[in-house]
C-alpha cells in the first residue's frame, strides 16, 4: 500500500491517492481542486484509477471531480446524506451535485470497497456534515474534516452538529489499535497522540 498527499485547491485540501502497488490500482480520496495535477500524479503511479472516493460534501473536496471524470470512467463514492439530488446544484454549496446514474455511487456504515488486496472500510463520522464518513484502510485512517492534528472539523456549516462530531471522535478513539490518520488539512497524525493529547477527542469519551 502506497500513499501520495497532494494539497489541493484554495483551501490546500488534502487529496490523496491510495495505490495497491501489487495489483496495480489505485482510488483517489478528496479530489478539492486542481483535476489536471491529480490525474498526472494518477498517471506517474502506474496504478489504473478505480475509484473517487469522497469524504463529504464540502465544494473544498469535491471540486476536481468533474475534470477527473474527463479523464476515467470510474463510479464516485459518497454518502447520501451529503448528496443534492434532483439537480446540478451549485459548486460552491455545502452539499455534493449529484452525478449521473453511471457514475454516481452510495456508500456508508459499514460498507466495504476493495481495492486490489486492500479492504477500505466506511465509517459513519457524522459531526462536520450530515454524511461526513472516515475510510478505514489496514492500519490507516483517511479521516476528512472529522478529524485533525489536535482538533476537529467544523461544525457550524448546515449539517453540523457539535454533539455529533464529539461522538464520532469517540467511535474512533476506542478503535483498537495503533492507526495513522491522514486528515482532509494540515498534517497527518496517530491516533494515539489524539487519544491522548486532543481536547475534542477526549472530550468526546466523557459522553460516549
Amino acid at each position: 500500500m502506497k500513499i501520495q498527499t497532494l494539497a489541493v485547491g484554495e483551501l490546500m485540501t488534502n487529496c490523496y491517492i491510495l495505490c495497491d502497488e501489487q495489483a496495480k490500482v489505485c482510488a483517489v480520496v478528496d479530489p478539492g481542486g486542481e483535476a489536471e495535477r491529480i490525474a498526472a500524479a494518477v498517471e506517474k503511479t502506474g496504478c489504473a484509477l478505480q475509484y473517487i472516493l469522497l469524504t463529504h460534501g464540502h465544494y473544498d473536496h469535491f471540486t476536481g471531480v468533474a475534470g477527473l471524470l474527463q479523464h476515467y470512467d470510474v463510479p464516485v463514492y459518497i454518502h447520501p446524506d451529503d448528496a443534492q439530488t434532483g439537480g446540478a446544484g451549485n459548486p460552491w454549496a455545502l452539499k455534493f451535485p449529484a452525478l449521473d446514474e453511471k457514475h454516481q455511487r452510495w456508500y456508508g456504515e459499514g460498507d466495504v470497497l476493495t481495492l486490489g488486496s486492500l479492504m477500505l472500510h466506511v465509517l459513519s463520522t457524522p459531526g462536520h456534515s450530515w454524511g461526513s464518513v472516515c475510510i478505514v484502510v489496514e492500519n490507516v485512517i483517511f479521516a476528512g474534516d472529522t478529524l485533525f492534528f489536535g482538533s476537529c472539523g467544523r461544525t457550524d456549516f448546515p449539517g453540523g452538529d457539535y454533539k455529533s462530531m464529539l461522538l464520532s471522535l469517540a467511535r474512533l478513539a476506542r478503535l483498537e489499535g495503533s492507526y495513522t490518520v491522514y486528515p482532509g488539512h494540515d498534517r497527518p497524525t496517530d491516533l494515539e497522540r489524539e487519544r491522548r493529547m486532543n481536547p475534542y477527542m477526549r472530550q468526546g469519551l466523557t459522553l460516549a
